[in-house]
């Protein structure tokens, strides 16, 4: 990992109640649980399909298995924010890590497909609790600039965890569709050691402690979950798209489709580690990120040639993985703690509805385009006019929330 995307030491996290590094590699295994989620079973949905191919919709129902979770999660992350501020972070963080479990490994032993497709759903709904519960616990343990270096860093180990547990899946996936459900089971391994390692946040004396002592900031954090939909469609586009667009260019190769995959991968986390060593404020820099973005999908879908194509690809996920963790942080400065589960609820909720949007919305711009390449530069044209549209905001300087909360055990 590069040196300036390292964990920052416990000297600079200004609360002694969190101490080392142990704690933050918890959240961000924890974070990760969800990517494993949408990506583990990949591999092995064809031998699914033809084990259940004698169940009449196995067609329809076999690809939900890997992508009703998502659908779960962003339909509960909300609901899953109030359960965090109601609650507390650290106890529905260790059940919802003991159910993620549970509901993962059922699988295993399963014969139903219909019963399998019902506990993805619950899987979905541990992973609401975790995502919400991992990221507001970075808001609570750290501040300013290490809070945003661990915001990058959970994007970076997003990105990579995605193309390890997807390898995984077809490793496994080798002995039978059944043993990638597996891996699942590493949620028995995480929770004791969540439940004894991770302090309990609780507020300073100047902050509200509980919900409703003061109204919840829906008018604030409206307009930036509205963005983090569309950020989360540019952030997905070139993951879930770039081998059909290769295809289209007559590149076949399997091999070389994973290798540019890999590039891409590798330019997010490019992004998130530019992302650490960046001063000025999250809202400051959107427009120029979002510009980015655009000039990466409009040379992908604007060529002929492999070589810009890989190069515009490349150019959108350094872009992507700057925005991802800028999005959040930008959400996270308008939360106090008793408001910070709900608010990364909704943050989350926003983010996989439009992971969940992106491939459908590109398909519906197929159709009326007639290509995928100019659907994607019609992406590209979309994402300059909402750089655009953010350059006023620029100028405003927003209520600064406080952000700093100590714990105790």
């Amino acid at each position: 990992m590069p040196t300036s995307a390292a964990l920052p030491s416990h000297e600079h996290t200004g609360d002694p109640a969190v101490r080392g590094r142990l704690p933050a590699v918890l959240l961000m295994a924890g974070s990760c649980l969800p990517i494993l989620g949408a990506v583990l079973i990949a591999p092995v949905l064809p031998r699914m399909q033809d084990h259940f191919s004698h169940i009449a919709g196995s067609e329809a129902l076999v690809p939900l298995v890997l992508t009703v979770p998502a659908l779960s999660l962003a339909a509960l992350a909300p609901f899953a924010g109030v359960l965090v501020d109601r609650l507390g972070r650290k106890r529905l963080l260790v059940a919802a890590t003991v159910l993620y479990a549970l509901f993962g490994t059922a699988p295993l032993w399963l014969g139903s497909l219909y019963g399998i497709v019902l506990s993805r759903v619950l899987v979905g709904v541990a992973e609401a609790a975790i995502m919400t519960c991992c990221t507001t616990m970075i808001g609570d343990y750290y501040s300013g600039r290490t809070r945003d270096r661990y915001l990058a860093l959970q994007t970076m180990c997003a990105s990579a965890s995605a193309t390890l547990f997807f390898v995984l899946g077809g490793a496994l996936g080798s002995i039978g569709w059944r043993a990638p459900f597996w891996l699942y089971a590493v949620g028995l391994l995480l929770a004791p050691v969540m439940a004894r390692v991770l302090p309990a946040p609780h507020p300073t004396v100047t902050e509200p402690t509980s919900v409703g002592q003061h109204p919840f900031p829906l008018r604030r954090m409206a307009g930036i979950c509205l963005l983090t939909v569309f950020g989360a469609a540019v952030f997905y586009t070139v993951p879930v798209e770039m081998s059909y667009l290769m295809d289209d260019l007559g590149v076949h190769s399997t091999g070389v489709v994973g290798a540019v995959t890999a590039l891409a991968s590798a330019a997010t986390v490019v992004g998130s580690v530019l992302f650490t060593r960046l001063t000025d404020r999250p809202r400051r820099r959107m427009p120029v990120l979002f510009l980015l973005c655009a000039v990466g999908f409009l040379l992908m879908g604007a060529t002929d040639h492999v070589a810009l194509l890989v190069v515009g690809a490349v150019v959108n996920c350094v872009g992507t993985g700057l925005l991802l963790p800028s999005l959040l942080t930008l959400a996270l400065s308008r939360l106090d703690f008793a408001d910070r589960g709900r608010g990364t609820g909704l943050w989350t909720a926003a983010f996989f509805l439009g992971e969940f949007a992106c491939p459908l919305a590109l398909l519906a711009a197929k159709g009326m385009l007639g290509t995928l390449a100019s659907a994607v530069v019609l992406l590209g044209l979309l994402t300059m006019l909402v750089s655009a549209a953010l350059l006023p905001l620029t100028r405003r300087s927003p209520k600064t929330l406080p952000q700093h909360v100590p714990e105790s055990i």
